[in-house]
């Protein structure tokens, strides 16, 4: 299964998906642009906060410009990976992200066919809570595709293993130190303050439950999703992934979104 299958996408309609969460966000965003570009599409890579730069070397072209000026992305031939960023953050070895707005403003002009966003920074922890100011979704996106990387589970609650654990205690009900288990996954993904914080309003929303490497996470995440279907979980499908390419399992639930 492709992720563009997981996450239900009709073909044909124009989108905008940003990517949340934990748990391999970078190497999602530049899988489905890679997916979009066998079929011809042209495809922008972006964030609103930062990448690693080595991960660009996935794209076509590689643009870094902080004028604002959309003009130099009109020109982009069909079957291409453009990434967008404004700058280096040459300490940390990082592409700096762009303003929503002007993702906004790129997607309203229609050079793309689809724009594919990390709007959101987890320090490369598998499971994190977000800060009152993240994540920074542009308000046109169509699709918030959040993700948690299953490796978090029976791990503690720490700076080690969390992104914000102080945030994640308050979120879950646990304390720091306690360990990580499914309930904190459905309790993070329904949370109004979780998982899809700040998702716009009327966009689909998919989970993605990473790293299933092994049959006990499989099997935790199975759990898991039959738990959120039986809790009539506000959102539209729900995905169970191994690293890498490989998508395990899907189900729909474009009825209760």
């Amino acid at each position: 299964m492709t992720l563009y299958e997981a996450i239900n996408m009709d073909l044909n309609i124009s989108e905008l998906i940003s990517l949340v969460g934990a748990g391999g966000k970078t190497s999602t965003m530049f899988r489905l642009a890679q997916e979009l570009k066998a079929l011809g599409k042209k495809v922008l890579v972006t964030t609103t906060t930062n990448i690693a730069f080595s991960e660009t070397s996935q794209a076509d072209h590689l643009v870094i410009d902080s004028s604002k000026d959309i003009r130099f992305l009109s020109r982009v031939e069909p079957g291409t990976i453009v990434c967008l960023g404004s700058g280096m953050l040459n300490d940390k070895g990082k592409l700096k992200g762009i303003d929503r707005e002007f993702i906004d403003e790129v997607y309203q002009k229609h050079l793309f066919d689809y724009i594919v966003v990390e709007a959101d920074g987890s320090k490369r922890r598998p499971i994190k809570a977000p800060a009152h100011y993240e994540p920074v979704i542009p308000r046109e996106t169509t699709r918030v595709v959040g993700l948690i990387g299953l490796d978090a589970l029976g791990k503690s609650i720490t700076e080690d293993h969390v992104h914000r654990p102080n945030l994640f205690c308050s979120i879950t009900g646990k304390k720091m130190g306690d360990i990580i288990d499914r309930k904190c996954l459905t309790d993070l993904i329904l949370a109004k303050d979780g998982l899809f914080k700040d998702a716009p309003r009327g966009c689909r929303k998919y989970v993605v439950l990473n790293k299933a490497d092994h049959a006990d996470r499989e099997k935790e995440a199975r759990i898991t999703v039959h738990d959120l279907i039986e809790m009539q979980a506000p959102i539209n499908g729900l995905i169970i992934a191994a690293t890498g390419k490989r998508y395990i399992y899907a189900e729909w639930l474009s009825d209760k979104a």
